[in-house]
C-alpha cells in the first residue's frame, strides 16, 4: 500500500505543485486589493483599459512595418469573428495573420486553437515551441488537400506571449496585484508552403514576422496609458 502511494504520489507530484502556484497567484492577487480598498480584487478586477485598441484591431486590423496588407476582413471561425489581413513583402512573399481579440474584461483565452484547426479542417502535425525575445510561440504545420502552411502562433499580451493560456492567466494575476491587467490577442501567422513540405526551412521567415506582429501590438493596440477600475 505505501509503495502503491509513493508511486501515486510522484504520478500526480507535477499537478500538486501546479495547484499550489496557482492557488498562491490568486492569494498574490486578492491580498493587496482587499488591504488598501477593503474588497477582494478577484471579485472585482480592475477593467482591461485597451479594450478600445482591442475592439479597434478586430474591426481594422494593423499596419504591419516592411508588410503590404493586401486584403483584410472579419471571418467566421467557430462561434467568434476573427479578423484576417493578407500580407505581402517586398520579395513578393505572401503571408496571412489571424487576430481574435479580447473583447470583453471577463474574456479569457480558452479554445481558440481548437475553434481555428476544426474550421479550416486542418491536419496538423511537427509541433514545437520556439522562443523569440519576450515571447514563445508553437510552431507547427498545417495542411488540407489544398494547401500546406508552416504555422506560429500564441497569446499576445503587453509583456510577453505564449500558446499556452495557462502562462497569460499568471500574467494576468501578476498584474492585478499591480492594478493592472493583461488584455490578449489571439494571434496566428500563417506562411503558405509546397504541399506537405517540412517547416524548418520556413522559420527564419516567420520569427522576423510574429516578432513584427508582437511588436506591433504591443506598441498600438495592448499598452494603455489609461486604467479603467471596476466599482
Amino acid at each position: 500500500m505505501l509503495t502503491s502511494l509513493s508511486k501515486s504520489l510522484r504520478v500526480n507530484l507535477p499537478k500538486v505543485i501546479l495547484l499550489l502556484i496557482l492557488s498562491g497567484l490568486v492569494i498574490l492577487g486578492a491580498v493587496p486589493g482587499y488591504l488598501s480598498g477593503g474588497k477582494w480584487r478577484w471579485t472585482s478586477p480592475p477593467n482591461v483599459a485597451a479594450l478600445p485598441e482591442l475592439r479597434s484591431l478586430k474591426k481594422d486590423g494593423i499596419d504591419l512595418p516592411n508588410w503590404q496588407t493586401i486584403e483584410k476582413k472579419q471571418v467566421q471561425i467557430g462561434d467568434h469573428k476573427w479578423l484576417y489581413q493578407e500580407l505581402q513583402d517586398s520579395t513578393q512573399t505572401k503571408a496571412s495573420v489571424l487576430f481574435f481579440p479580447q473583447a470583453r474584461s471577463i474574456d479569457q483565452p480558452q479554445v481558440e486553437w481548437t475553434d481555428l484547426e476544426g474550421s479550416q479542417g486542418w491536419k496538423t502535425d511537427s509541433y514545437r515551441q520556439v522562443q523569440l525575445d519576450s515571447i514563445t510561440v508553437e510552431f507547427h504545420r498545417a495542411w488540407t488537400q489544398n494547401q500546406t502552411y508552416a504555422v506560429m502562433r500564441w497569446y499576445a499580451w503587453t509583456n510577453g506571449g505564449h500558446p499556452a493560456p495557462l502562462q497569460w492567466f499568471v500574467s494576468d494575476r501578476l498584474a492585478q496585484w499591480q492594478n493592472r491587467r493583461s488584455p490578449w490577442v489571439a494571434v496566428s501567422v500563417l506562411l503558405p508552403i509546397e504541399p506537405l513540405a517540412e517547416i524548418e526551412p520556413h522559420r527564419t521567415t516567420l520569427e522576423s514576422l510574429a516578432q513584427t506582429v508582437q511588436s506591433t501590438l504591443t506598441n498600438q493596440v495592448l499598452r494603455s496609458n489609461q486604467q479603467i477600475w471596476a466599482y
